[in-house]
């Protein structure tokens, strides 16, 4: 029996710029998460220098833990989906307080079930973006946006043609 497929958020980076806008750049390929449960202690006094710009716009990768600020939408196995939620609960044990696996089992999997659901409904290789703001009363407000080629727009560019050595 194959494993099923599923869709999820993948890191894509079109150049170094994250470098130097985040603490810890993502790496390409690697599943990311939203990752906005990383700011919900912080008010906005806090919110400045590469911390704003990560919670304004950056999606956080589940291997390195840093940020992106683009994700593509990637098909993804069971399997690799399993590992992103061990992956997280293990994260949050080691750095947001969590008392064990088993008490962070149930947050990872929420933010990754989000994840999923930010990419369900999406053909494969969209990009999205993320924008947060902080409101009033300290919620976090979180606003997705696709990326797409414009209409009537070849989704590749031609690099070279095909010419006959025939005289």
């Amino acid at each position: 029996m194959s494993e099923q497929k599923i869709k999820l958020l993948r890191v894509i980076r079109f150049d170094r710029s994250d470098a130097a806008v985040f603490e810890t750049m993502a790496e390409a390929d690697e599943w990311a998460v939203s990752g906005a449960f990383a700011f919900a202690h912080l008010d906005a006094a806090e919110l400045s220098g590469k911390t704003r710009q990560a919670f304004a716009n950056g999606f956080l990768g589940t291997a390195s833990f840093g940020r992106s600020t683009f994700v593509v939408i990637g098909e993804a196995g069971t399997a690799d989906r399993d590992e992103i939620v061990y992956r997280l609960a293990r994260h949050f044990v080691a750095h947001y307080g969590a008392p064990d696996l088993d008490a962070a089992l149930p947050a990872a999997e929420e933010e990754v079930a989000f994840a999923q659901s930010l990419a369900r409904d999406q053909p494969i290789n969209t990009v999205l973006t993320v924008r947060r703001v902080l409101s009033a009363d300290g919620t976090i407000k979180e606003e997705f946006r696709t990326i797409r080629p414009p209409a009537g727009e070849p989704l590749h560019a031609r690099i070279w043609t095909i010419e006959n050595d025939d005289p």
